[in-house]
């Protein structure tokens, strides 16, 4: 008994045409045939009007892409410019006494932060009477140098807030920890805040905020005592 033949599946002729890439060769009149159904408004079109469409779509997408990568390099050569201004006003400090206020002050201004506030502890003594050295608790110490990256996110009344001139107005905070290469005690703490809550969010990046961290303990780092190595 002959056994019943499984009708043909679009699997089946999907895997026929894709085995005869010379079928439309054989059968040319059938691609000007072929109808499909247009994306925009449904109508009918042929498959040369679908596969110029798709190809319209794709050459759109690639250049949405390309806008995003001019617009995303315009952005990052914007912000080195701004590093490179702020580190040359660190550079062109001369007493080390003033780095702190012009840390923060910079800070501000080349990156229109709205508030800034900086902290360090363990100066030489010649800095221990500086408003920069003083006010700063030991649990706010031991927070410093917990922190492995910079906190960003909302205002949770942290000790490091209240540093600040307006406390209540800051939504949204950046802690930069500031040490000593990797040393894993912290010497500072540098506190950008923003009326904005999504200025500063938990899910950002801080690649630029640990390049910040990192330059400034380098200059800040002339407020620490020196060394002294005895040649006896």
């Amino acid at each position: 008994m002959n056994q019943p033949i499984p009708p043909i599946t679009e699997d089946d002729i999907a895997q026929y045409l894709a085995n005869s890439p010379d079928f439309f060769e054989r059968h040319a009149g059938l691609l000007a045939e072929v109808q499909l159904t247009s994306p925009h408004g449904g109508r009918a079109v042929s498959l040369q009007e679908r596969q110029a469409e798709m190809l319209r779509e794709k050459i759109k997408g690639l250049e949405l892409k390309a806008a995003d990568m001019v617009r995303h390099g315009k952005d990052n050569t914007a912000i080195a410019d701004k590093l490179q201004r702020w580190t040359r006003e660190l550079l062109m400090v001369r007493g080390a006494a003033d780095l702190p206020a012009v840390v923060a002050a910079e800070l501000a201004r080349q990156f229109v932060v709205p508030q800034v506030a900086i902290k360090v502890w363990g100066v030489d003594e010649v800095f221990a009477h500086e408003p920069f050295a003083q006010g700063v608790s030991e649990d706010a110490q031991a927070f410093a140098s917990s922190l492995s990256l910079p906190y960003c996110g909302n205002n949770p009344g942290l000790e490091a807030a209240q540093w600040l001139e307006d406390p209540a107005s800051a939504a949204s905070l950046a802690l930069i920890p500031l040490r000593v290469g990797a040393a894993p005690e912290a010497f500072g703490l540098l506190v950008l805040a923003s009326g904005d809550p999504q200025r500063f969010t938990a899910d950002m990046g801080t690649d630029f905020l640990e390049r910040i961290g990192e330059l400034a303990s380098a200059a800040l780092g002339r407020l620490r005592p020196v060394e002294r190595v005895s040649l006896e």
